[in-house]
């Protein structure tokens, strides 16, 4: 009776474990109409580290839903891009938020071949095959 009911115990907390978590899958939704006007969001005051993700119609089910704006935590190097609606050949295609190198901020931190790894970690800068510490010039491609 009580490995029934401990086994009936761990089979509900792991069922209710499961609905509170959503999946979340990027997957690419194309539709034939576009989505409603944005909606005016008053923005918060700025926090240091963190980025504004402004509000945005996402598709779920069969229907448009206003997601809030909120405050992310900041990526150093990295700009956020939001998800945006995006038209081509007439349907309409959600682009997923994501984040992108910092073009400007790898420069600053040493990143020459902006592959997002800073100079000083980088093996191989111009990727001519030959190693930093071995490369008479490690920063031109054509001589090794």
């Amino acid at each position: 009776m009580r490995k029934m009911i401990l086994t009936t115990l761990v089979a509900s907390a792991m069922l209710a474990t499961a609905a509170a978590k959503p999946v979340l899958a990027d997957t690419d939704i194309y539709l034939n109409f576009g989505p409603p006007a944005v909606r005016y969001e008053t923005v918060p005051a700025p926090r240091v580290g963190y980025v504004w993700a402004p509000g945005y119609w996402d598709y779920r089910g069969s229907r448009h839903v206003w997601v809030n704006g909120h405050y992310i935590r900041a990526r150093p190097g990295y700009v956020y891009a939001p998800p945006t609606w995006r038209q081509d050949n007439g349907r309409w295609h959600l682009q997923h938020e994501r984040w992108t190198p910092d073009r400007v901020a790898h420069s600053r931190y040493g990143d020459r071949d902006h592959d997002g790894i800073p100079d000083y970690a980088d093996r191989d800068r111009d990727n001519d095959g030959v190693r930093n510490s071995r490369d008479a010039a490690p920063d031109n491609p054509y001589r090794r």
